[in-house]
């Protein structure tokens, strides 16, 4: 059987997707490239914006138009948060809701009765996760939040929190790992909520990967900024942690906040970024701001600029507002005008980009470790530029042989300039030894 994995939204999501496609080929099952050429294909769908229902909509439709003879298999949070209009999309052959994600592959086997013939899935690691434009692996830690932002319809879909047992996690690494995998992401709905229903805590899930495996690069996924373990930012002594967070803000404005029901004000932020830069020198931090909550005013919105620009962000993922029905803040009053919230969007995106340029300046002269994405153009000569991410992801590109395949290896760089139009860094290859 030759199947198509399609996802959308978030790193949950792709780590989902990661996992289903280790138990396809351990069932003997080869990944298509496509759902044209397909037998079956199973869409992972995201549900945050319905925008991103939308979204996911439209990629349901071009597998179905792009191949109608293929099995079609629905799942992620738009097929549990609105599973009636699901399953009722055109081709659907199995709607599988989140509670049963981790059941996937052997639920889709029994319901399409697909034959089974098991094969050794180690070797095809990378490969398989090349082939698909990943050069990094997301290991699922933890699903679901006990917590109720006023903006967040994930909840209502993800449901309570679930952690992974240390040991699994442990073991899905090394395994990975063994198959030319060099960096993975430790990701989850609430990541910081890991071990919160099993008496622990996000730092000794953090210590046991880094004492337990051998994998030379370990990433955190995105973190809410509230109830970090007190030991957390001194695990980043270890150099195979990555120094990058991802801290989502929202608002610089305590009253958009409370409103909001976020479990961190303004100040308490920048007491957090305070401390772990005060640790982690080379942190670079990235985080998610929405521009024109309901209630926001124009004093409100300066508060989150300037907090920005305090913070000195690497890089903003601007959201603008829009309802999401089933959330509490889509029957919040005072709604902010359409345009204005566009507007507000586009100043800070304008502010992002700014500091994004500032941080990258900060690294040219250093010498970085690249992950290598791939190789991207023909240099000429032989050669090819290739492109990757610092510890700090931050985009990197250098000029190098186009053999061997640098794909997936990590490469010694200098960073050389800054480039304003490709978002990177220029950097030269050090020579190996």
């Amino acid at each position: 059987m030759r199947v198509h994995l399609a996802t959308i939204g978030c790193r949950l999501n792709e780590a989902e997707v990661e996992t289903w496609t280790r138990d396809f080929h351990a069932r003997g099952h080869a990944l298509a490239p496509s759902a044209e050429e397909a037998d079956l294909v199973v869409v992972n769908t995201c549900a945050v914006t319905e925008e991103a229902v939308r979204k996911s909509r439209r990629l349901l439709r071009r597998a179905r138009r792009a191949n109608p003879q293929a099995r079609l298999v629905l799942s992620g949070c738009y097929a549990s948060l609105d599973a009636p209009l699901a399953a009722r999309e055109p081709g659907v052959d199995l709607l599988v809701p989140n509670a049963d994600k981790d059941r996937l592959v052997d639920l889709v086997s029994r319901a399409l009765g697909l034959q089974s013939v098991p094969v050794d899935a180690l070797e095809a690691d990378a490969h398989r996760l090349f082939a698909r434009g990943r050069q990094r692996a997301f290991v699922k830690v933890q699903d679901g939040c006990r917590h109720r932002c006023a903006f967040c319809v994930v909840t209502l879909a993800r449901g309570a929190e679930r952690s992974r047992p240390a040991a699994e996690v442990i073991a899905e690494i090394e395994h990975l790992h063994a198959g030319g995998v060099n960096e993975v992401v430790l990701t989850g709905v609430h990541l910081g909520g890991w071990g919160s229903d099993r008496g622990e805590d996000l730092s000794a899930l953090v210590s046991a990967v880094l004492g337990q495996t051998a994998i030379p690069r370990v990433r955190l996924g995105s973190l809410e900024p509230w109830n970090l373990p007190r030991d957390f930012f001194g695990l980043f002594a270890d150099p195979r942690l990555m120094p990058h967070l991802h801290l989502p803000l929202q608002s610089g404005a305590d009253a958009v906040l409370r409103r909001m029901a976020r479990r961190c004000r303004a100040s308490q932020y920048r007491a957090i970024v305070d401390r772990a830069r005060a640790r982690v020198p080379d942190l670079v931090l990235t985080t998610d701001v929405i521009a024109g909550f309901p209630g926001e005013t124009a004093a409100d919105w300066q508060a989150t600029l300037d907090l920005v620009a305090a913070v000195g962000f690497g890089r903003v993922h601007v959201f603008p507002y829009s309802p999401r029905p089933g959330t509490r803040a889509a029957t919040l009053p005072d709604p902010v005008d359409e345009g204005v919230r566009r507007a507000r969007a586009r100043e800070l995106q304008a502010l992002s980009d700014r500091l994004a340029g500032e941080t990258r300046l900060r690294f040219v002269g250093r010498e970085l470790a690249v992950l290598v994405e791939g190789r991207h153009t023909d240099a000429g000569g032989g050669l090819r530029r290739w492109e990757g991410y610092s510890p700090g992801f931050l985009r990197c590109g250098f000029t190098a042989p186009a053999q061997p395949d640098l794909t997936g290896q990590i490469v010694a760089v200098r960073a050389e300039a800054t480039d304003p139009a490709g978002a990177q860094l220029s950097c030269l290859r050090l020579a190996t030894t």
